[in-house]
């Protein structure tokens, strides 16, 4: 094998390494946005409680 064989292999396993790292970080930056999201509702779910309590107790 010559030089430049060399350095095609060196090249896509670099790119390759590359690609995982990208997939991996896009994999778990999905998750915790996820998360986010989900903490997020749950909070708004809890204020629009309080919110028709509070309309409730008004209304009586």
């Amino acid at each position: 094998m010559d030089v430049l064989s060399y350095f095609y292999i060196i090249f896509f396993l670099a790119f390759l390494v590359i690609g995982v790292i990208s997939f991996t970080l896009f994999i778990k930056r999905l998750l915790i946005n996820a998360t986010l999201r989900n903490n997020h509702s749950k909070e708004i779910e809890l204020k629009l409680d309080r919110i028709i309590d509070l309309l409730e107790k008004d209304s009586k």
